[in-house]
């Protein structure tokens, strides 16, 4: 069945909607996979007996793994109806994330990471292939923004919970929650979701996969892209692994407040979002991005040299440190989903989402080596891994606006030569 987007910019069909919930709830299970590692890690690296360095090596597992499956997957990634392709590869997530949940040391734990991000990092550019075959540009700042929103309603519902039943189970229990929801998700998707097989309509089926994902990487427009992607994930990969023990054992906030800290940063998000994706599609990604990276950055200055801070405050500086993390993801995002040529997006998609995954890898072996644990369980560096952030964050504000000028010059020689 061939799927093509509605030629009404400004309405949603049904079944659009449809795809908007269901890809936003895939995201929720993917995110909160990730981010859940963060807060238990108060818990894991002491019943563990992990040392900073170890839960960095635990977090980039996942992102390199991710990164490396995502570039394998490349050349195969637009030779294959989107919805058996995403099946595939989510099946896979879950059965990583039950090791997860069966882990007893660090060496399961991080191989068990290892396989969850093998099968997990191609889900996203899967998703966002399929946002830009079925969603026309006009839409899409608005789709993005829906789809972003599962990383508030990670914080809203299931970080709380996961910490919640951490604190009163064990930490293995959020793990078999995400592995429960993912399957009852997986159902709707199978029954549901309508083959989308467009793409393949485009395909040269002589092509080499291999010689697919070589001209993919080799197209000197896709390569401004992926440069400028490569340092959008740094920060968050940065910051995240150590936010909980940072945020207990520096700040002074007990564990079981950790909650009301994720949650009502969540549900600021959440609410944000929209706007964030209205305003995305009306004013411009760029603008919106650069704002973003501004909000995000002063935040960031101000949250790593906090010591003993009062609970309102640090939630404060959440909201508002979340929100600028968000535009910058909503607005990027949507900027880089006009890049790809239709017959390469699924190819195109893996490759960006490899090249995030794995300078996000990098983020967080770099930040467990910059980190330290001091004897009173305090961590040690944080202004300068702040820093570090702050200077990632701009440069990648140059690479986006080069990569803006750049698409706007296409757009207009396109349009001289029309």
């Amino acid at each position: 069945m061939k799927t093509s987007p509605s030629a009404n910019a400004d309405k949603f069909t049904g079944y659009q909607l449809f795809i908007v919930i269901i890809l936003a709830l895939l995201q929720f299970t993917i995110i909160l996979d990730f981010m859940v590692l963060s807060p238990l890690g108060a818990i894991l690296m002491p019943e563990m007996h992990i040392t900073t360095g170890q839960f960095g090596a635990v977090v980039s597992g996942y992102a390199f793994s991710a990164g490396a499956s995502g570039l394998l997957a490349a050349g195969f990634a637009d030779r294959f109806d989107r919805k058996k392709f995403l099946m595939f590869f989510y099946v896979g997530f879950l059965f990583g994330t039950s090791l997860c949940a069966m882990a007893t040391s660090y060496e399961f734990l991080l191989m068990a990471r290892i396989i969850t991000g093998i099968f997990g990092g191609v889900i996203g550019s899967v998703s966002f292939a399929i946002i830009t075959d079925l969603f026309v540009p006009q839409m899409r700042g608005r789709v993005m923004a829906a789809v972003q929103m599962a990383f508030a309603a990670s914080q809203i519902l299931g970080l709380p919970i996961g910490l919640s039943l951490a604190n009163a189970y064990n930490w293995h229990v959020p793990f078999w929650v995400i592995v429960g929801l993912g399957i009852v998700l997986g159902v709707v998707i199978m029954v549901y979701m309508k083959p989308i097989e467009g793409h393949l309509h485009l395909q040269k089926l002589d092509r080499h996969p291999l010689h697919h994902l070589f001209t993919t990487v080799s197209n000197s427009y896709y390569l401004r892209a992926f440069v400028a992607t490569t340092l959008l994930a740094t920060g968050g990969f940065m910051l995240m692994p150590f936010g909980s023990t940072f945020t207990t054992n520096n700040l002074k906030i007990p564990m079981e407040d950790l909650p009301w800290i994720y949650g009502i940063t969540g549900v600021s998000t959440m609410i944000v979002s929209p706007i964030i994706g209205l305003l995305s599609d009306k004013i411009g990604r760029f603008p919106v991005f650069a704002i973003g990276t501004f909000i995000g950055l002063s935040m960031v200055a101000v949250y790593t040299h906090f010591g003993v801070t009062p609970l309102w405050v640090c939630i404060a500086v959440s909201v508002v440190m979340f929100v600028g993390i968000n535009a910058r993801m909503i607005s990027a995002s949507a900027l880089v989903s006009e890049v790809p040529a239709p017959q390469d997006r699924g190819a195109f998609m893996s490759v960006n989402s490899s090249v995030q995954q794995i300078s996000g890898g990098v983020a967080s072996f770099v930040a467990g080596l910059i980190v330290v644990q001091n004897p009173d369980g305090s961590l040690g560096n944080y202004p300068l891994l702040g820093y570090t952030v702050i200077g990632s964050m701009l440069v990648a504000l140059g690479l986006i606006y080069w990569l803006n000028s750049y698409m706007q010059q296409q757009k207009a020689k396109a349009v001289a030569a029309a």
